[in-house]
């Protein structure tokens, strides 16, 4: 344990939100920070990278996370606009608060934004997840990644395969720290709170007697560029939906791009069943009750990955690589890419009770947090007194 009373020399932890995944990884850190002992001073700043009023608002209740003491607006652009426009207003607060850190989480534009601009003013730089690869430099999020932790001091990680990435790239090992998965620490947090599914089902005004199919339901999320922006992909993954909702029916929540998409491309038709449920974007505990009671989850999503393994159900990600490898090792994912075959024989084996069971992978309990917060004080009072900063 470290001593009692934070120094009164050293600033506050700046923790950068900037898009949806990065409130459920920054409310168990935020919570552990205020508990340690002492408790680490902390300043959440929203970047405004992705902005709904409606569901920020519901997030920040769902996950029991403080309401940002700055936001920076910034809104939506290209990736060169708003990575740029994030680093401009950021350098205004590293002025303003001097903080003793700066505590990025993920892989969306703000991660990195904000790390480059501490990088320049010298200012400690903490990533949590840190060290996941997909290895397909065509996604901004694998660039966001590996230069993000080229950058970082401190870097933690949520599996241990993360560190020989880490170490194939150049980093140190005394600047890694094995810690756990922070997603879950939300995900087990929360869990008892999550909504059932009946219940959001009848808020959206859909009649939850479909739940009640003998092959149970499935989830569905599609959101990512290479899977929605281009009509001869998104076409053939829709059919094949529609194909699978004979079988098991399915819950789509229907993220807003690819809502649009389908819209634009007439691709309506192939969603026009009465198997598949098209439901608006959900607040975090309606996914979470959704995703603990499905029978299967198809999704291109990142963190649906995790959460899927650490709940015990099958999930088939519509995508040709995952930075979350051991979810496919130890957990419960299957990669099928675009390939309707392969979702078809996916499901096909969940259906007939061949579907991968996985077990939780280590640290994965719920404690990652804590270990954070109980590492970083550590590292910070230790550097502020070799530094004399």
């Amino acid at each position: 344990m470290v001593n009692e009373a934070w120094p009164n020399n050293l600033g506050p932890v700046i923790c950068v939100v900037g898009a949806r995944p990065n409130f459920m990884k920054m409310a168990p850190i935020l919570r552990a920070f205020g508990g340690h002992h002492p408790a680490l001073p902390t300043l959440l700043v929203h970047t405004g990278q992705h902005y709904d009023k409606d569901m920020n608002d519901r997030l920040f209740a769902d996950l029991r996370l403080p309401h940002p003491d700055i936001n920076l607006e910034v809104g939506s652009g290209t990736h060169a606009v708003q990575t740029a426009e994030v680093m401009r207003r950021f350098e205004l607060v590293l002025d303003a608060h001097r903080p003793s850190c700066v505590l990025v989480v993920g892989d969306v534009n703000s991660t990195l934004a904000c790390a480059l601009v501490c990088t320049k003013k010298e200012v400690p730089v903490v990533h949590v997840e840190a060290g996941l690869r997909s290895y397909d430099r065509l996604m901004p999020e694998e660039i966001n990644r590996v230069l993000t932790d080229q950058i970082a001091d401190r870097l933690y990680t949520t599996e241990r395969s993360a560190h020989a990435n880490l170490a194939r790239e150049g980093i140190a090992n005394e600047r890694m720290c094995f810690v756990g998965n922070v997603m879950i620490d939300s995900l087990l947090a929360n869990r008892a709170l999550a909504h059932p599914p009946a219940v959001t089902l009848q808020a959206a005004g859909v009649d939850p007697g479909i739940l009640d199919d003998p092959q149970g339901y499935g989830v569905v999320t599609l959101h990512r560029p290479s899977n929605v922006d281009h009509a001869e992909k998104l076409a053939p993954l829709l059919s094949v939906l529609r194909e699978v909702a004979e079988k098991v029916p399915l819950v789509f929540a229907l993220h807003p791009r690819t809502r649009a998409n389908v819209e634009r491309f007439g691709l309506g038709g192939l969603l026009s069943t009465r198997r598949i449920i098209l439901l608006p974007p959900q607040g975090y505990l309606e996914i979470l009750g959704l995703l603990a009671g499905a029978r299967l989850v198809l999704s291109d999503s990142g963190g649906l990955q995790e959460e899927t393994t650490a709940l015990g159900v099958p999930c088939l990600t519509i995508r040709e690589n995952t930075e979350r490898p051991i979810t496919v090792e130890q957990g419960t994912n299957t990669l099928v890419g675009c390939d309707p075959a392969a979702i078809r024989r996916g499901v096909d084996e969940i259906l007939s009770g061949a579907g991968k069971t996985g077990r939780v992978p280590e640290f994965w309990d719920g404690r990652a947090a804590e270990r954070i917060a109980s590492d970083l004080a550590s590292w910070l009072i230790a550097r502020h007194e070799q530094h004399g900063r």
